[in-house]
């Protein structure tokens, strides 16, 4: 194809929150993920004289943006993969606002499988290619032939790629695959979330956590225990909270309000597993990175 690009920019369009979806599996976060697709589409414009239409675009389109992201990560493929539970340690993982993927019916799809934070964490553990080859096979269903070519390996070699990812990911996630997707968010849920945001007694708090209810925060020790957590949740700061949604999961965007300052700074998205009615989990992501990705401010008067 060749010409003005015109229709590199309509399909660029067509599968923009989709490929930023694909980008958010493979880097575990929305800001890498933006740098990713910004450069997927910079490079689909410099190759796009070359596109000869054998595959589709979108197709064509994954594997730049697969391509660039084993590029962006080529260094820490020589790194020793850590062990543990990565939501404890590793500050790399970000929450994925359900806002991105409103209102688009691919993205929704995508959106489908956009995969639960338990499963992101999971993939922090594999190295680059072995994440891609995995995202590609068991999260977006290419064959084996596909990955292949994408990853510029022999079949046999994308096979293995696949087989060693599966068994990582088999120690650190989720038995089920069905548990890898993005949960529905019930309004029970929603009701649970909004109590969490209001209360500020440590007794009230209580009453919504799980006995082992866990807070990870890295690169902070986890906090462990319903009175613990609640002590914890519950210290006398100037916070402003508001409710979002992420991964499919209820969320609470929070503002701090430092002594001697008339600005609340965005500081910190808490992400809830709700069990049986209860919160078992608390993942908490520090930086006001993290709290602009849902289209709030840095700076709250």
């Amino acid at each position: 194809m060749t010409g003005s690009g015109d229709w590199l920019t309509g399909a660029y369009d067509d599968h923009r929150r989709e490929l930023h979806a694909h980008c958010y599996r493979l880097a575990g976060n929305v800001a890498d993920a933006d740098d990713l697709v910004q450069e997927t589409f910079l490079r689909a414009w410099k190759a796009r004289d070359a596109f000869e239409g054998r595959a589709s675009v979108r197709t064509w389109l994954y594997r730049i943006a697969t391509n660039v992201f084993l590029d962006s990560r080529k260094a820490a493929e020589r790194r020793t993969q850590p062990v543990g539970d990565a939501l404890e340690w590793c500050t790399e993982i970000g929450p994925y606002p359900d806002t991105l993927l409103d209102g688009d019916p691919q993205a929704d799809q995508a959106g489908a499988e956009i995969v639960e934070l338990a499963l992101i964490a999971a993939l922090m553990h594999l190295p680059p290619r072995q994440r891609a080859a995995f995202v590609l096979r068991d999260v977006s269903g290419w064959t084996p032939a596909e990955i292949a070519e994408a990853l510029e390996v022999e079949v046999p070699a994308a096979n293995s790629l696949v087989q060693r990812a599966r068994e990582t990911v088999r120690r650190h996630a989720p038995a089920d695959p069905a548990d890898w997707r993005r949960p529905h968010l019930t309004e029970a849920d929603k009701e649970i979330l909004s109590r969490y945001l209001s209360t500020t007694d440590p007794d009230e708090m209580r009453e919504l956590l799980a006995a082992d209810v866990r807070l990870t925060m890295p690169p902070d020790e986890p906090v462990i225990g319903r009175d613990a957590v609640a002590a914890f949740l519950t210290r006398p700061l100037d916070w402003r909270t508001f409710p979002v949604t992420a991964n499919g999961r209820a969320a609470a965007a929070n503002y701090l309000r430092q002594p001697g300052r008339s600005r609340y700074d965005a500081l910190v998205v808490d992400v809830l597993r709700i069990v049986d009615g209860r919160i078992a989990e608390v993942n908490a992501f520090v930086g006001g990175r993290h709290v602009t990705t849902f289209g709030l401010p840095r700076l709250l008067d």
